[in-house]
C-alpha cells in the first residue's frame, strides 16, 4: 500500500503535551489549542484515563494483533519473520457532515473513472475529441491492448475503487492517487476496527460509530448477484498472488469473512473458454474471480509472459463472457499519475459537474502550457513519472544541486511526455501515541467504494495511514508506517439499513470434494509438522533428566540410555558411547539445547514449529481465531525460550516443554473439534496419523533394534516418549516386558499411540477419498494402507520380541523397515493422486 506522498514536509517535534506543528491543519486540535467539536469526548476520555493507563490498555491491543496474526509485508522469509501490523490506539474521528461530503465525492469519482476506462477500451471518444492526448493511452504501460474491446460481465470495469486523500493546510481534501486495479486496505480497516473495539470498549461506546460490516455484506451480495446471472449456483473465488504477497493477511481475512475459496493461479485452469477450480473431486467451474493482484500478472499467455502467478487463458475466458473478474483486467490504467491533470476537465465534460474533491494539482509535461509552468516553477514542485511502472523516481528539485536541477530540466525538455509536476502539500497531522506521549504525524486516508448493483457504496471509515515519526517523506506500509481505526460518527437515532440478501435459485452449498488440491496439501503437511513438533518435544523432555546430577529425578532415564537412544536415532555418533562421562554429558546437553532452540537445525523443535506456522499461514482463512491464537502462543513461548540465560536454561527448558505440550494439545483439540469432517479434515488427519506412525517406528527401531544387547532399560523410556506409560500400567500391571511393549506400541488398535491405530485410521480415511465414491476398485493408496495394517495384524509379538547375539531383532527390524517403506509410499501416492499439481519440495524424513 504505497502512495507517492513525498510532498509531505517534516513535522516538528512535540513535547510531553500534544503540540501540533504550525502551518498545518490538525485533525484533532484547532489553532487555538482547543479540541475540535467531534474530538471533545475522546479528548476528555483520554485525559481522564491518563497516558500511562492508555499504554497499559494498549498492551492488550498489541497482544490481539500478535495473536490474530495481523501483518503486512511478508517478504520471502516465511511466517516467523512477518512484521506485525502497526496500529495507533487513538482513532481518527470524522464528523457526520464532513464524511457525507467525502462519501459523495468518492461515489462521483468512482463513476467518473469507470466511464473513462469504458471509453478508453471502447469508442475512445475522449481521444477523438482531444480531451485526452493519444500518448496517454498508447504509450501507457498500464494500457493492456489484449483487453481492447472486451466488455466485462455485468458492464462495470471498476467495481472496487479506492482513493488516497490528504488534507491541505486550508482544510480542503485532495485526492493524492487513485487505486483501480486491486485496491488494498479494506481488510486492514476491518482488522483495525476489531482491535479498537476490543481494546477500548468504554471509549468506543461513547460514540455512535457507523459500522463497517454492512459495507462488506453489500460487497458480497453484489458479487453473488454477478455470478448468479449465469442462471446457476455462483462460485466466487478470491485470487491471491500467494502467501509471500505483502497483503496476504488481508486476502485470507476477506476470503474467510466472505466464505470464498482463497486460490492462487495454480489452483485455476481454463478449459473450453471456462475457468475451473482444481479440487479433489475434479474441475469445478468458476463464475467470479475477485482478484488481488495487478492486471499484467493475471494471464501469462496474453499479458506478462514471465508471470507465474496468473492463469493462462484467463483473458480468453473473460473475452468469451464465461467469467467475471473484479476489477476488470485493464482497469489499472486509471492509476496513471498523468491522468490526475485531466480529471477535473473530464468530470465536467462527462458528468456535467465539477469534481467534489479535486486531485492534487498536476501538470503533465506533454502539454506545452503545463511543461512551461513546470520548468518555470521547478523548485516549487515534485517531479515524477507520467506513467506508473516507468523506472523513474519522484524528486524534489528544491533539494537538488543547481547542476542536478539543470539536468532534470533538460530531461523534461527532451522527453516531456514522460514527466509530471505535482504541487507540494502541507498535509494534515493527527495525534499519535508514541512512547507514552502524543506526537503529531501526517495522515493519508484511503477511502473505499464498491459497486452494489445499483450504485457505489462507500466504506464508512477507510484506512488511516501515518507517516513515520520524525520523517514525513513517504507514507508507506512497506516502510513501516502506522495506521489508525477511522471512526465515522453517525446519528444515534438513525438506524443503518440492512443489506437485502441475495436469493439464489439453486442450492448454494459446496460439495465435500470441493477442496482445492493446494489446500489439501497444506492441511496434510500441517498435520505432519504438528506431529513432528509433538514428537520432538516428547523426546527432548524425556531425555533432559539425564543431564541432572541427581540420582533420582523422578524419571527412569540415565545418561547412558540417552546416549544410546540418540545414537540409535542418528543424532549422535555411535562411538560416543565409549567416551568419558564429561564428554557424553556435554554432547547430549548441546544436542538437546540445539534441538529446542536452533531454528536452523533441520528436524529440531524450532525448525519444525517454523514450518508448521508457515503451512498454517497458507491456511489462515480456514483456521478459527482460537486455533490461530493458540498457535501464536506456542510459537511465542518457544521463541522466548531462546532468550533464557544459559545457566537457567536446563530447568526452564523442562517448564517450557511442559507448557508447549499443553498448548499443542489445545491446538490439536481445536483442530479436531472445529474442523468439518470433510476431505480437508481427512488430509489433516492422514498427515497426522502417517507422521505419528513413522515417529513410533523410528522410536522402536532406535530403542530396540539399534540397542539389542540390553533392551530392558529402554522400554520404560519408549513408553514415556510415546505417552503410553499409564496405559501400560493399567493394562498389564507387571514389570515392563518386551512383548507387552511391542503389543501396546505396535499392534494394539485401541491405543491412540500405536502404529496399528494409525494404520487403521489411515485405511479408513483413504477409503473415503473422492475416487472411492464412484469407483468400485481398490486404488493404490488403499492397497498400501491395507497391506501395512495386515502385516501388523498378522505379526507375532513373541517372534518379534525374540533376539539373540546373532539375529538382533531381525524379524522386528524387517517389519519396521517394511512399514516405513509402505508409509513413505503412501505419502508419495497421495501426493501423486491428489496433490500432483503442487510442485513443492518437502523434508520427508523424520
Amino acid at each position: 500500500m504505497n502512495n507517492n506522498s513525498s510532498a509531505i514536509p517534516k513535522a516538528t517535534q512535540s513535547s510531553s503535551q500534544y503540540l501540533p506543528p504550525q502551518d498545518y491543519w490538525d485533525e484533532a486540535v484547532l489553532p487555538s489549542g482547543h479540541p475540535r467539536r467531534h474530538w471533545r469526548k475522546i479528548t476528555a476520555a483520554v485525559g481522564r484515563m491518563g497516558l500511562p493507563q492508555l499504554a497499559r490498555a494498549w498492551q492488550a491491543g498489541c497482544q490481539i494483533i500478535q495473536d490474530t496474526g495481523i501483518a503486512y509485508n511478508l517478504g520471502s522469509s516465511g511466517h516467523s519473520d512477518i512484521p506485525l501490523w502497526r496500529m495507533d490506539p487513538i482513532p481518527l474521528l470524522m464528523s457526520a457532515v464532513e464524511w457525507s461530503c467525502i462519501e459523495e465525492a468518492i461515489i462521483q469519482r468512482a463513476a467518473l473513472l469507470n466511464s473513462i476506462v469504458e471509453d478508453l477500451y471502447g469508442p475512445r471518444k475522449l481521444i477523438h475529441e482531444r480531451k485526452l492526448h493519444s500518448t496517454l493511452l498508447f504509450d501507457n504501460p498500464l494500457f493492456l491492448r489484449p483487453c481492447n474491446g472486451v466488455s466485462p460481465v455485468g458492464g462495470k470495469y471498476i467495481r472496487t475503487y479506492a482513493a488516497d486523500l490528504v488534507r491541505s493546510s486550508d482544510g480542503t481534501w485532495r485526492v493524492l492517487c487513485d487505486r483501480t486495479q486491486a485496491p488494498e486496505g479494506m481488510g486492514y480497516a476491518l482488522a483495525n476496527r476489531m482491535v479498537s473495539a476490543r481494546t477500548l470498549p468504554s471509549l468506543f461506546s461513547r460514540y455512535h460509530i457507523r459500522q463497517l460490516t454492512r459495507f462488506f455484506d453489500v460487497r458480497r451480495n453484489a458479487l453473488l448477484e454477478v455470478g448468479s446471472n449465469r442462471g446457476s449456483t455462483p462460485r466466487i473465488v478470491l485470487m491471491t498472488a500467494g502467501s509471500h504477497n505483502e497483503a496476504y493477511f488481508e486476502h485470507s481475512s476477506l476470503a474467510g469473512h466472505w466464505a470464498f475459496p482463497l486460490v492462487q493461479g495454480e489452483d485455476l485452469t481454463v478449459r473450453d473458454s471456462r475457468v475451473f477450480l482444481r479440487t479433489l473431486g475434479g474441475l469445478e467451474p468458476v463464475d467470479v474471480i475477485l482478484r488481488q493482484m495487478e492486471d499484467e500478472y493475471c494471464d501469462p499467455l496474453e499479458l506478462k509472459g514471465d508471470s507465474q502467478l496468473g492463469v493462462p487463458g484467463l483473458l480468453h475466458a473473460v473475452r468469451s463472457g464465461q467469467v467475471a473478474v473484479d476489477n476488470a483486467l485493464g482497469s489499472g490504467i486509471m492509476e496513471t499519475p498523468s491522468y490526475m491533470a485531466f480529471t477535473g476537465d473530464l468530470c465536467q465534460h462527462m458528468l456535467g459537474e465539477a469534481l467534489r474533491i479535486p486531485s492534487i494539482k498536476t501538470w503533465w509535461c506533454g502539454r506545452k502550457a503545463d511543461r512551461e509552468y513546470v520548468l518555470d516553477h521547478l523548485d516549487q514542485l515534485i517531479i515524477g513519472p507520467a506513467f506508473k511502472g516507468v523506472e523513474l523516481q519522484q524528486k524534489a528539485p528544491a533539494l537538488l544541486s543547481r547542476a542536478d536541477r539543470k539536468e532534470m530540466a533538460e530531461r523534461i525538455a527532451a522527453q516531456p511526455e514522460r514527466y509530471v509536476g505535482q504541487e507540494i502539500l502541507n498535509c494534515s497531522t493527527v495525534p499519535v501515541f508514541v512512547e507514552n506521549k502524543l506526537v503529531p504525524q501526517h495522515l493519508v486516508l484511503r477511502v473505499f467504494a464498491a459497486w452494489d448493483g445499483q450504485g457505489y457504496t462507500v466504506l464508512p471509515g477507510g484506512l488511516a495511514r501515518l507517516s513515520s515519526q520524525g520523517s514525513s517523506a513517504e507514507v508507506s506500509s512497506q516502510l513501516g508506517s502506522g495506521s489508525k481505526d477511522t471512526w465515522v460518527l453517525g446519528d444515534p437515532e438513525t438506524a443503518e439499513p440492512v443489506p437485502v440478501p441475495i436469493h439464489l435459485q439453486a442450492d448454494f452449498r459446496t460439495r465435500s470434494a470441493s477442496l482445492p488440491s493446494r489446500i489439501a496439501d497444506n492441511l496434510f503437511w500441517l498435520g505432519r509438522y504438528a506431529e513432528r513438533v509433538e514428537s520432538c518435544i516428547r523426546l527432548v523432555r524425556a531425555l533432559l533428566p539425564a543431564l541432572s546430577r541427581e540420582a533420582d529425578f523422578g524419571r527412569a532415564v540415565s545418561l547412558e540410555i540417552a546416549v544410546g537412544l540418540l545414537s540409535g536415532m542418528r543424532y549422535l555418533p555411535a562411538e560416543l558411547a565409549s567416551a568419558s562421562i564429561g564428554e557424553r554429558h556435554y554432547q547430549v546437553r548441546r544436542l538437546l539445547a540445539n534441538m529446542i532452540h536452533d531454528s536452523t537445525r533441520t528436524g529440531g523443535l524450532s525448525w519444525n514449529l517454523h514450518e508448521m506456522c508457515r503451512v498454517a499461514w497458507h491456511l489462515k482463512e480456514r483456521l478459527s481465531a482460537d486455533t490461530w491464537r493458540v498457535l501464536q502462543k506456542l510459537r511465542g513461548d518457544v521463541m522466548a525460550s531462546a532468550l533464557i540465560d544459559a545457566d537457567q536454561r536446563y530447568s526452564e527448558d523442562i517448564s517450557i516443554l511442559d507448557g508447549a505440550i499443553v498448548t499443542l494439545s489445545s491446538f490439536s483439540g481445536l483442530m479436531m473439534e472445529n474442523t468439518t469432517r470433510g476431505h480437508g479434515w481427512r488430509f489433516l488427519e492422514m498427515g497426522k496419523r502417517l507422521e505419528r506412525a513413522l515417529q513410533i517406528l523410528e522410536l522402536l527401531h532406535a530403542g530396540m533394534v539399534e540397542n539389542p544387547s540390553d533392551t530392558a532399560p529402554y522400554l520404560q523410556l519408549l513408553l514415556q516418549i510415546a505417552d503410553s506409560t499409564i496405559t501400560y500400567r493399567t493394562r498389564y500391571m507387571a514389570i515392563v516386558n518386551t512383548n507387552y511393549v511391542l503389543e501396546l506400541l505396535l499392534s494394539d488398535e485401541t491405543n491412540p499411540r500405536s502404529v496399528a491405530f494409525q494404520l487403521e485410521s489411515l485405511l479408513e480415511h483413504v477409503s473415503k477419498l473422492p475416487e472411492h465414491e464412484t469407483e468400485g476398485r481398490y486404488p493404490q493408496e488403499q492397497r498400501i494402507a491395507l497391506k501395512a495394517l495386515t502385516a501388523v495384524r498378522l505379526a507375532s509379538m513373541q517372534e518379534l520380541a525374540s533376539h539373540d547375539s546373532i539375529s538382533c531383532y531381525a524379524s522386528l527390524n524387517t517389519l519396521l523397515e517394511s512399514l516405513k517403506a509402505d508409509l513413505y509410499g503412501l505419502s508419495d501416492t497421495l501426493t501423486a493422486q491428489f496433490l500432483r499439481h503442487v510442485a513443492v519440495s518437502r523434508f520427508t524424513t523424520s
